[in-house]
């Protein structure tokens, strides 16, 4: 079996157009990374693809968990999250699978956890400008104004808050109680880097390139961005009252 530290948790929803294309894309880097898919029951076959080349070339490195239905961003990384926690991987990565973000940038998530000790490596598309390509106006504008409406509400020391290019080292994912984390959408991103922040880990963000899909069709919706919104006062209210665990003294 190829040996990695690291795994990539790829969320899937008729994702058949690109999902090849990002598997091999991150298998071809020198560096080895294994992949874990987790597939919402695509009526597209993405599931059908990931277990081809599972038995055909990557049984090694790949890996696949299929659900039943579309069940929540937030729940799809927790089951991925656990997945890994099963197993001897140090570094667990989220990436989404349409190319909105680089596969060559993962070395340099890994580099600022494993070589520079943060804890969380962000993928950032706002700590130096706004490096977002072929977005549309209003969306981009949508987007970083949401990460500063999180930055005055809640202290964090983020930039990029909704981002979903991350790399967390085993430490970060055994300490926070992912039973416990309660947004599905892209809140769900806000409230893993806030708990993170809240506990006193190490957060790194790596600027990044972030280029929308070419193909395929974007899952957004109006309610991801409301429950992202609105749950943020009420993570600034766990701030104040919630008794946050205590980070693990290194072995």
């Amino acid at each position: 079996m190829t040996q990695s530290d690291s795994i990539v948790i790829i969320p899937t929803y008729n994702e058949k157009e690109n999902i090849e294309k990002i598997i091999r894309a991150v298998f071809h880097l020198q560096k080895v990374f294994h992949i874990l898919v987790i597939d919402d029951g695509s009526p597209d076959g993405t599931a059908a693809i990931v277990r081809h080349l599972m038995e055909t070339e990557f049984a090694d490195r790949l890996f696949i968990i299929e659900r039943s239905g579309k069940l929540g961003l937030g729940t799809a990384y927790i089951a991925g999250f656990k997945w890994a926690l099963q197993r001897a991987y140090e570094y667990v990565f989220e990436m989404d699978a349409d190319f909105s973000h680089d596969p060559a940038d993962l070395p340099r998530l890994y580099a600022a956890t494993h070589d520079e000790g943060n804890d969380v490596a962000v993928g950032s598309r706002y700590i130096s400008g706004v490096n977002v390509v072929n977005w549309p106006m209003g969306r981009v504008l949508m987007s970083y104004f949401a990460s500063k409406y999180v930055q005055i509400v809640t202290g964090i020391k983020v930039n990029d808050t909704t981002a979903g290019f991350v790399c967390y080292r085993r430490r970060v994912l055994e300490t926070i109680p992912l039973d416990e984390v309660r947004f599905k959408g892209y809140g769900f991103q806000i409230e893993m880097k806030f708990t993170a922040y809240k506990i006193g880990f190490k957060i790194k963000e790596v600027p990044v390139i972030f280029v929308n899909r070419r193909e395929g069709t974007s899952k957004m919706s109006g309610g991801i961005f409301g429950e992202a919104f609105f749950g943020v006062m009420r993570l600034r209210l766990d701030g104040w009252f919630r008794k946050y665990p205590k980070i693990p003294r290194r072995s």
